[in-house]
């Protein structure tokens, strides 16, 4: 998202080239540039004032070091500020979810309808059975659009949580009570409660988001926002904070197509923190929100971090650990731990995924490759391995001309489809037999130390 901006930036660091320092002349021209992007993305007007201001103050006069040029001096201005501009002056505490109450620990969900709040409530569920060890309870209170209750209940579900019934006759306030008093017997961490949406702003909406509030005293309310509404999810921003204690933001669609003005303005409108951030569609797709990362990633620097934390949820320990401990004793790399490896990269969330957490530089040096289409090669190279026999994949050397016809056939593939996965196949057993020995070990007890638990 946002790409515009970043290359707006970029454009802004090559014209600046030879300066010595930062004058009012080179700056007003950046900034100039940036503000037509944040207009562009949607940015809220109060917004883009306020920011371009600060940027302005704080880059007049800043010596250039020698190691960096004016436009990366520039550059790191706008990071710093966009960052603040997103809630990095909060802190770290104020983004994080307060379970500081005695069991459980009540959150409450508001947005207009169509914003992914149900989804959003799996995610959030998800996330706090995964990461925080947490026992949830989640329950609808929205009686009005058909099926909200049944989707909340399949979502739930899919993502290993608890459910609490209700019915489209009950009374929204009834209902969170009913889930509250029963969530105590049961002994909940958490409870979730889905509210109802509107297409637009309401007064019995708010009406009844409110009486919820007030009978079960949420320790969290977060607001749901569609990242792709531009300057309606700010006004819709502001009329749920003027209306609730909001204590924070989840932006759904962070991954979409989107100008995204509304990850740069919603915390400058309502003053509260963006929590988390919905980053696919899938239920694993929901993050911590990050400011200073995000503005990494909004000016090109990337975000290695993610990577990393992917890398570290998405990898096998063991099986890596057996493939290291076969290559030591002699064995040989084969299709078998060739599909393993492309699997792993599946579960990173595939090429295109990976590519967008890389700086500008790296995504540049692929030379505008399609990772998308290289997703797709990846499916095809695992559906050629499928149409293998056991012994062909553990003896690749037996994979002659008859038997390749019968794999392509197999895989709906044409023949040069197998020579070229079987190439790539030997480059990366060329590059596993370097590997070999103290070269393995050496990568797995460095691994060890980037996973948390992993002795």
């Amino acid at each position: 998202m946002l790409d515009n901006l970043t290359q707006r930036l970029a454009k802004v660091v090559k014209t600046m080239r030879g300066e010595a320092r930062l004058t009012e002349t080179n700056t007003a021209e950046m900034l100039r540039e940036v503000r037509m992007a944040l207009l562009e993305a949607d940015v809220a007007l109060p917004a883009v004032r306020d920011f371009i201001a600060n940027v302005k103050q704080k880059a007049l006069g800043e010596d250039v070091i020698s190691s960096l040029t004016p436009g990366q001096a520039l550059v790191g201005v706008v990071q710093r500020e966009l960052a603040s501009l997103m809630g990095a002056d909060l802190g770290t505490e104020a983004s994080q979810l307060n379970f500081a109450t005695q069991p459980p620990a009540i959150i409450l969900m508001a947005g207009l309808q169509g914003v992914g709040k149900t989804t959003t409530v799996g995610k959030l569920a998800k996330y706090l059975i995964g990461e925080k060890k947490k026992k949830v309870l989640t329950v609808s209170a929205d009686v009005y659009r058909p099926a909200a209750i049944a989707q909340l209940q399949a979502v739930t579900g899919q993502v290993g949580a608890d459910f609490f019934p209700s019915h489209s006759t009950d009374k929204p306030v009834d209902i969170a009570l009913a889930a509250l008093d029963y969530a105590k017997r049961h002994y909940h961490d958490v409870l979730i409660i889905d509210t109802a949406g509107r297409l637009g702003i309401d007064e019995q909406m708010m009406r009844e988001i409110s009486d919820i509030h007030a009978a079960v005293k949420p320790i969290e309310t977060l607001f749901v926002v569609d990242a792709m509404l531009g300057q309606d999810a700010i006004n819709t921003a502001k009329a749920f904070n003027d209306a609730l204690p909001l204590t924070g933001i989840v932006l759904t669609k962070l991954d979409g197509d989107s100008r995204g003005g509304a990850a740069l303005s919603v915390r400058h409108i309502t003053g509260k923190p963006i929590k988390f951030a919905g980053v696919s569609e899938k239920l694993d797709g929901l993050e911590p929100f990050d400011p200073t990362r995000m503005a990494n990633r909004i000016l090109g620097m990337g975000d290695i971090l993610a990577l990393v934390e992917e890398a570290q949820k998405g990898v096998d320990v063991k099986a890596a650990q057996d493939l290291a401990q076969k290559l030591k004793v002699g064995g040989k790399f084969d299709l078998n731990d060739f599909k393993s490896q492309l699997a792993q990269m599946k579960k990173m969330g595939g090429l295109a995924n990976l590519m967008d957490k890389l700086p500008a530089q790296l995504q540049q040096a692929a030379n505008g490759a399609n990772m998308g289409q290289a997703d797709k090669q990846v499916k095809r190279m695992e559906g050629i391995i499928n149409s293998m026999t056991p012994l062909e994949r553990s003896k690749p050397d037996l994979i002659k001309a008859t038997r390749k016809r019968r794999i392509a056939a197999g895989a709906g593939v044409q023949v040069q489809e197998v020579n070229r996965m079987l190439a790539q196949f030997e480059q990366m057993q060329s590059m596993m037999k370097k590997l070999k020995g103290g070269g393995m070990m050496k990568m797995m007890r460095s691994m060890k130390g980037m996973m948390p638990g992993v002795r």
